[in-house]
């Protein structure tokens, strides 16, 4: 059965994440109809790079469909994104070789977070608005500390008891936009809302509540501090998913400002 790869970008705003559920509306679930709405009755397998949480976005997020078709993959792209709603793209379809794995063969994720610094009227499903004003260098040292090879417990959990919870951060930086705040986070692999953990501490510093250092002594000792500071899903988004042979890039392609 040939084997595709989907680029595809969502807003996540009115689905309950990425992963199929049978009484919720998914963007699994919703390129699930779609294919089957374009296909019929073929047999098919659909699998994501990552599970994204209820709310939160994806630019390009990356999935690999499994499916016994004549149609050429630029046709296919065609069908299925009439098929699917507006808020659902699918960027790219190509062949893939049936050794592909859109999960298991990830090197790296690329994700952005968009602090809004100011009331928006388009954005509020999109950014989280911080209404104080945040210590950005602050902010930044933290996000420096970050970077590296660490112990990330305090900040997410594994899906199965008794997984690692080290994880490798290249790069953890933030940019501003005018009105915004840019956190990007680039990684291996991440732990459960492990970013929206980091980036509500991060805030945490900026708004004064936490030092750089402090933030840095939960990677050495295990706190349950950044479980309370988590950031909402409106402001996340899956930005890239890299596989080998991609070259990594430092900074994201992220130019939304709202």
């Amino acid at each position: 059965m040939p084997r595709y790869k989907l680029t595809i970008e969502y807003d996540g705003s009115r689905y309950h994440g990425w992963q199929y559920q049978r009484e919720s509306p998914t963007i699994m679930g919703a390129l699930m109809d779609a294919v089957r709405q374009v296909y019929g009755p073929l047999r098919f397998e659909l699998y994501g790079a990552g599970r994204t949480d209820a709310g939160v976005h994806a630019m390009g997020q990356v999935a690999h469909l499994d499916l016994d078709s004549q149609l050429p993959p630029r046709t296919a792209m065609q069908h299925l994104n009439q098929a699917l709603p507006r808020s659902i793209a699918v960027l790219s379809m190509e062949m893939a070789p049936r050794s592909f794995h859109a999960r298991h063969d990830a090197v790296a994720r690329s994700y952005v977070y968009h602090i809004a610094r100011r009331k928006t009227a388009f954005g509020k499903n999109h950014v989280w608005w911080v209404k104080p004003a945040l210590n950005l260098q602050g902010m930044a040292d933290a996000a420096s500390l970050l970077e590296g090879r660490h112990d990330f417990r305090s900040f997410g959990r594994t899906e199965r008891e008794g997984m690692s919870t080290v994880v490798e951060l290249q790069r953890v930086r933030l940019y501003e936009l005018d009105a915004s705040v840019v956190v990007h986070v680039l990684g291996s692999h991440f732990l459960w809302r492990m970013v929206r953990r980091m980036v509500g501490t991060l805030v945490e510093v900026g708004l004064g509540g936490l030092s750089p250092k402090q933030v840095e002594g939960f990677l050495h000792h295990e706190s349950d501090i950044p479980t309370q500071l988590v950031a909402p899903p409106s402001g996340l988004y899956l930005e890239h998913v890299y596989y080998p042979g991609e070259p990594i890039t430092d900074e994201p392609a992220f130019t939304l400002n709202i």
